[in-house]
């Protein structure tokens, strides 16, 4: 069974906040405050020569986009972006995963019904399946017969 899969869970409205202070500090680390550093060395450049004007905030961080843009734009090693599907899970490793929910949600009914919904489907995709084999054999029953 893969073990590789990560499960974000936000619960209630404290969960919410926190998802938004992470974003804040994310924003802020990553785009205000260099563009802030950047406003700064503008202005201070500015200041050296009497034609150049001065940058607020807002320029500041859309310099600080130019910057980055243009790093990435002009950098020598390329950055590739793959975009692929993943592979699904087998119907073992479906199994698997469903028994150990199985075992988790036993309390909650919920999960006890989507469990059974599942544990459905899965019994009517296997009664298909040997439908198709046995239609399988019969057409060719029928095929040796007619010779």
């Amino acid at each position: 069974m893969k073990k590789n899969l990560n499960v974000i869970q936000i619960r209630g409205i404290k969960g919410i906040i926190i998802l938004g202070l992470v974003l804040c500090c994310l924003s802020v680390g990553f785009i205000a405050f260099p563009g802030w550093v950047a406003m700064q060395v503008w202005n201070f450049i500015a200041g050296c020569f009497n034609n150049i004007p001065a940058i607020g905030v807002l320029q500041g961080i859309l310099l600080w986009g130019i910057i980055i843009a243009s790093y990435f734009t002009f950098k020598k090693n390329r950055i590739v972006v793959c975009v692929k599907t993943p592979k699904g899970l087998n119907e073992e490793e479906l199994r698997a995963i469903f028994a150990d929910l199985k075992k988790q949600g036993e309390k909650d009914k919920i999960a006890k019904t989507m469990l059974k919904a599942r544990e459905t489907e899965l019994k009517i995709l296997e009664d298909k399946s040997d439908l198709q084999i046995n239609d399988q054999q019969t057409d060719e029953l029928n095929k040796h017969q007619n010779l």
